[in-house]
């Protein structure tokens, strides 16, 4: 908006100066004479005024004068005039008898000379000509400017009116050198984001429904068992592992849930994450040391020698370095490797496992909400969510999260900007 308000400014003035300027220019050169039609009345005056007021009328006959220019000497008792008062010596006073002739005095000392009646230059009424010729030129200039101007703020209103009406997918197309070309780019950002919401949200509500029907579906089975496996004389041991069942289904629904609460967190909050210098090697050790266990693939983590710092959420960052290891351990074989790298442009974190490799045409899919690859055997027991959850903490580093994979070896690398560079 302040690009349209400096252009309209910058046009309706220049526009102002130039026409008038212009027209002012052509009037003082081929009109406006009057300036020099006085100078010889002004002169015979002070002529006049030299000389004793009994010999003044004398030399004004003498004088060979112009019958369309006719030259009289008044006393000033014989003229009554409303603004006699503003005569003086060197100035001329105009004033219009009919519509076609003016008279022109100017004050001798105590008497008045008086040219006319003059016939009035026809030329002179081509300044009301020229005054509106000016006003319509402006119109004219203006129009040329709030003409598209107009056009394009009906399409905004238009496509406003359409995304209201729930026409999510409404888009602006306008010409490039539209004046509110800015705003129809934001707007049609907006619209593009708004349903990529709506969108997610529909899938989401999907998706939930269907994976916690499952679980849902065990323990109401399990809540109509209960009476038979709580007999006094049922096996104890059946009935701690009925239990253990029920406890693994509310589990499984309560991981759901907390999976389902970061993507939602990281899915609305837009502002900017309140990043700050974290020690990556640190926040990968820490890791490492956890979710170590003798039941998965050992982890192998090459160590810099040098601390390797990056700008950034130190528990997002975690967050998403532990969910591509858990997801190495459920599938590698026999080892896992974590290795971190750096260069003066970017930083490097690739975690690479063993097992079974993701289909190519699953690799563009793998980061979406709730997609699994049906072709993993193993590969269903998470809810789909914690790539997506990946995905979405890279983009809110300026980064991004990369799949190599073929049979016999899988590697995702999550890539940061050095510390103090953008993406």
């Amino acid at each position: 908006m302040k690009r349209l308000f400096i252009s309209l400014y910058l046009l309706l003035s220049l526009s102002v100066l130039g026409v008038g300027w212009t027209l002012d220019s052509i009037w003082q050169n081929n009109v406006d004479e009057n300036g020099a039609l006085d100078a010889p009345f002004i002169a015979l005056a002070q002529l006049l005024a030299k000389l004793p007021e009994d010999q003044r009328q004398l030399y004004l006959q003498e004088l060979a004068q112009n019958p369309d220019y006719p030259i009289k000497l008044f006393d000033a008792s014989q003229i009554a005039m409303s603004n006699q008062g503003s005569l003086a010596d060197n100035r001329v006073l105009i004033t219009q008898q009919d519509d076609d002739h003016e008279l022109h005095f100017i004050k001798v000392n105590e008497q008045i000379l008086v040219a006319g009646p003059i016939e009035i230059d026809p030329r002179k009424r081509l300044r009301g000509l020229f005054t509106l010729f000016f006003y319509l030129s402006l119109a004219f200039i203006t129009l040329i400017w709030v003409g598209p101007l107009s056009r394009d703020l009906k399409t905004l209103r238009n496509a406003t009116k359409e995304f209201g009406q729930a026409n999510w997918n409404t888009q602006i197309t306008l010409s490039s050198r539209s004046q509110v070309l800015p705003l129809a780019v934001t707007f049609n950002e907006m619209a593009q984001q708004i349903s990529t919401l709506i969108e997610n949200q529909k899938h989401l509500s999907n998706a939930v429904s269907h994976e916690i029907r499952t679980p849902l579906a065990r323990l109401k089975f399990a809540l109509a068992l209960m009476p038979q496996y709580c007999q006094p004389d049922s096996d104890e041991q059946r009935r701690t592992d009925f239990l253990n069942d029920m406890q693994q289904d509310v589990k499984e629904m309560e991981n759901l849930l907390q999976e389902l609460l970061t993507y939602a967190s990281l899915e609305s909050q837009r502002k900017e994450v309140q990043l700050e210098h974290c020690d990556l090697s640190v926040l990968t050790k820490q890791t490492v040391d956890r979710l170590s266990s003798t039941v998965s693939a050992p982890i192998e983590f090459e160590n810099s020698d040098i601390p390797v710092y990056l700008m950034g959420d130190p528990s997002l960052v975690e967050r998403a370095i532990q969910n591509l290891i858990t997801n190495a351990q459920r599938f590698g074989r026999q080892s896992i490797q974590v290795v971190i790298k750096q260069t003066q442009k970017q930083v490097q974190l690739s975690v690479t496992d063993d097992g079974q490799g993701i289909p190519l045409e699953d690799q563009g899919k793998i980061f979406e909400p709730f997609y699994r690859s049906q072709s993993v055997q193993n590969g269903n027991k998470g809810h789909g969510l914690g790539l997506a959850i990946i995905k979405r903490i890279m983009e809110r580093h300026n980064g991004k999260v990369t799949l190599e994979s073929r049979d016999g070896y899988t590697c995702f690398t999550l890539i940061w900007p050095t510390a103090g560079k953008s993406k």
